[in-house]
């Protein structure tokens, strides 16, 4: 029996998508960080869950054959990388079968793989960073979140981000020191000053300086903004965001031009850009000029195309691929990001293309309504994935062809899978690593639309059916399991209970109702009712 501290031996067979390494000891899945595929370990049991166990290394008895040696002060402290001890060879290898293991083992999909596109730079390759500020000793610091948490790792020194960033951050730093600029509390929402995020083009090398703030400090850091600009030629933009809202939220929706101008430019698919702070755009210049170009192609578009893109950011995916279709539509809910796209297609003289803000859902759902012709849709949806307004709706606008790019191979995996329930099958999974030594992996899939080759007509008398009999099909604990797995939800057997009535799925009598009628019970969130809508398409009980 596996108990709070006790040291087994465990061998390291697999790898997570959050990094840690997977050993079996007595049937249980232990998870233990900082490991590689083969290490023999003595490992130390720190948490104990019901089906699985948390552990940490206490001795490398015999070292995988895929170690190597760590070149960063912090790693193990930083949230950032995950797997700086291990070759680049294994990384690739770890998140290929990470996307693989995703579609077919969640989505129950079984599309055609193709090998991961490696980068060709693993340093230095990250055009910006966000640099959260705190308070050690009465002097302020900044570095990154250590893991799962919001505990700040002093460390500026990170070898994914440009080199020029480091000596940025101290000048600041430095300043708010001198003039006693006061650093944001989280626990108390007090002081003024919350992060140092960056930005710079890849191509142009143009720098942005973003001071995220709970109030507009512009003029307490004009001898600030007249160094750097004096010292760092390239920074063309010193922006201070406003934020001072209780949230976790790095940006607010106010900018103010402390100096220079309010946007830095940049090179992508032979495009120029415009990115002020809030601007979505991939944090991987080069890399993500290759994934366009694998979204181009899965598109497989024509000059007769119209090419709808959900969740399109600064516009940088659909006008890469503008000068060779008919019309381009994008879609997003930031609206400094359509702004730039909006800059974005007229700086390159591109007039095939609109922009509009609004949820991705809602517009591709006002788009069915107009019964507006749609060739292609690329989607390109947060970590989170899409909702089932936005999944429905591309599925009754009917495009012939649909290409997700995802950064989350879980999500991604849960939305094909409905889509493939919703007529389109999903022929090809092609992974991408954006972001070498941390977890993240990025992945474009490519969906058409199916052609049935019979349509059977059926009368079926629902006096028939026993509804009680999907009951069957699941048990609660597999649909939490899944709605967790997929969704990141934990939910209650009331909240199943909740959506199975609403579903007209008929319960066993008096099943999680209260005694008495007055008792008010918890209502299902909009989230977890859509998850275990989902849960229960999974497991053909709706």
């Amino acid at each position: 029996m596996i108990v709070k501290n006790s040291i087994v031996e465990l061998e390291i067979t697999d790898i997570s998508s959050d990094g840690n390494g997977v050993g079996r000891y007595e049937g249980m899945a232990i998870f233990v960080p900082q490991t590689a595929i083969g290490d023999k370990l003595l490992v130390k049991i720190v948490c104990v869950k019901k089906n699985y166990a948390y552990g940490i290394i206490d001795t490398i008895i015999v070292p995988s054959n895929d170690r190597i040696g760590v070149d960063c002060d912090v790693f193990g402290k930083c949230g950032g990388c995950s797997y700086r001890h291990i070759s680049y060879k294994s990384e690739l290898l770890v998140k290929d079968n990470i996307v693989k293991d995703a579609f077919t083992r969640i989505g129950k999909l079984n599309p055609a793989f193709t090998p991961i596109l490696a980068c060709n730079e693993t340093e230095n390759y990250r055009n910006k960073a966000q640099y959260p500020v705190a308070e050690v000793d009465g002097k302020a610091v900044c570095g990154f979140y250590s893991k799962r948490s919001h505990r700040v790792v002093p460390f500026t020194a990170c070898k994914i981000q440009p080199c020029e960033f480091e000596k940025i951050v101290a000048r600041i730093i430095d300043y708010v020191n001198d003039k006693n600029i006061s650093v944001y509390n989280e626990q108390t929402n007090k002081g003024t000053l919350r992060h140092i995020y960056l930005r710079k083009g890849c191509y142009t090398h143009e720098t942005m300086v973003c001071l995220v703030a709970t109030r507009n400090i512009s003029e307490e850091i004009s001898d600030l903004c007249e160094m750097l600009v004096s010292e760092f030629l390239n920074i063309k933009s010193i922006v201070v965001n406003v934020n001072d809202k209780n949230t976790n939220a790095i940006l607010g929706n106010k900018n103010y031009i402390a100096c220079g101008m309010p946007y830095i430019s940049d090179i992508m698919c032979g495009n120029k850009v415009l990115l002020s702070p809030n601007s979505f755009y991939q944090v991987n210049t080069k890399q993500a000029e290759k994934l366009y170009g694998i979204a181009k192609k899965f598109a497989n578009i024509t000059s007769d195309d119209t090419l709808l893109d959900l969740y399109c950011g600064a516009g940088t995916i659909g006008l890469s691929m503008a000068k060779h279709l008919k019309n381009l539509i994008g879609v997003d809910d930031v609206p400094q990001a359509i702004k730039n796209a909006e800059e974005n297609a007229k700086l390159n003289s591109i007039d095939n293309a609109k922009f509009y803000c609004s949820d991705a859902g809602e517009f591709a759902e006002n788009m069915l309504k107009q019964n507006k012709k749609i060739d292609v849709v690329i989607v390109n949806p947060p970590r989170k994935g899409c909702d089932m307004l936005t999944l429905n709706s591309i599925s009754q606008i009917a495009p012939s062809r649909v290409v997700m790019v995802s950064c989350n191979p879980s999500t991604a995996a849960r939305d094909c899978a409905i889509l493939n329930t919703l007529g389109y099958k999903v022929e090809k999974v092609s992974p991408v690593d954006m972001f070498p030594r941390t977890v993240h992996v990025e992945t474009v899939v490519q969906l058409v639309r199916k052609k049935p080759d019979t349509y059977i007509d059926i009368t079926v008398d629902m006096d028939e059916l026993d509804l009680t009999s999907s009951e069957a099909k699941a048990t609660y604990d597999e649909i939490k399991d899944y709605v967790f797995e997929g969704f990141g939800l934990k939910v209650s057997s009331l909240n199943i209970a909740q959506v199975k009535t609403k579903c007209g799925i008929i319960e066993r009598e008096n099943y999680n109702k209260p005694k008495s009628e007055n008792v008010k019970q918890p209502q299902c969130t909009k989230d977890k009712e859509e998850a275990i809508m989902n849960a229960l398409r999974h497991f053909k009980m709706i």
